[in-house]
């Protein structure tokens, strides 16, 4: 089984989505079943027993796998400290036993699904925030980032099953502002992604960053509290 869900937050989500009463589809889970969360995990912030405690939790109390891309709102400090390795056909850091990191332009294979991955978004409120203790500027792709995404689809054939990003397309973003009625920054992520959506084969794009949850055309979710079975 394999669950996706949106933006945790670290501390501030993790209980109240991912506890038996909000989520008692666990209860028929194992290790071997995953549940995935599109970026904003948050849960290497402070590296402080707080952080710790909820890691474990994650690790030693539930029945699932968790599976996580980065958003913008994580501390790439810590996460980057953690060694690269490979995990069913993709890069990630290994956080702990059960607890994964899914590294941006990737290709894995979960359950005989393709998953692709790209992590990161700009953070609008940035300006509100010190760098290096609450905004880190990787929360941006590099140029090898972007390069290794496109060169692992075109690996595939450009068809995989699922797509999981943090932020989305132009013309995603542009669906989202008409829908919401509102106005959202640009930047280069939006038409990489643009790219993508007009080139690769997919069932489903799932992604998260603007906390609602309702379908989009071009077979994508926006996630946020809604937990989803694929």
């Amino acid at each position: 089984m394999i669950y996706i869900t949106g933006d945790i937050h670290g501390t501030i989500s993790v209980n109240k989505r991912l506890n038996t009463r909000n989520f008692p589809q666990q209860k028929e889970m194992t290790k071997k079943d995953y549940v995935i969360i599109v970026g904003d995990f948050g849960l290497l912030w402070n590296g402080d027993k707080e952080d710790q405690y909820w890691l474990k939790w994650l690790d030693k109390t539930k029945p699932f796998t968790t599976l996580f891309i980065d958003g913008n709102h994580e501390n790439f400090d810590l996460l980057e400290e953690y060694p690269v390795s490979q995990w069913n056909g993709g890069k990630v850091h290994k956080i702990n036993d059960s607890v994964i990191h899914l590294m941006r332009g990737q290709v894995f294979d979960i359950e005989g699904n393709k998953f692709f991955t790209f992590g990161g978004a700009a953070s609008h409120d940035k300006e509100y925030r010190k760098e290096g203790k609450s905004w880190w500027s990787r929360e941006m792709p590099s140029q090898e980032e972007y390069e290794e995404g496109s060169k692992n689809l075109k690996k595939h054939d450009w068809k995989v099953d699922y797509i999981l990003t943090h932020t989305c397309s132009t013309t995603a973003l542009e669906y989202i502002e008409q829908r919401c009625n509102i106005r959202m920054d640009r930047d280069e992520m939006h038409p990489y992604f643009y790219g993508i959506e007009q080139k690769a084969e997919y069932k489903q794009w799932y992604f998260g960053h603007f906390h609602h949850d309702f379908e989009l055309p071009n077979k994508q979710r926006l996630l946020y509290t809604d937990i989803v079975k694929i």
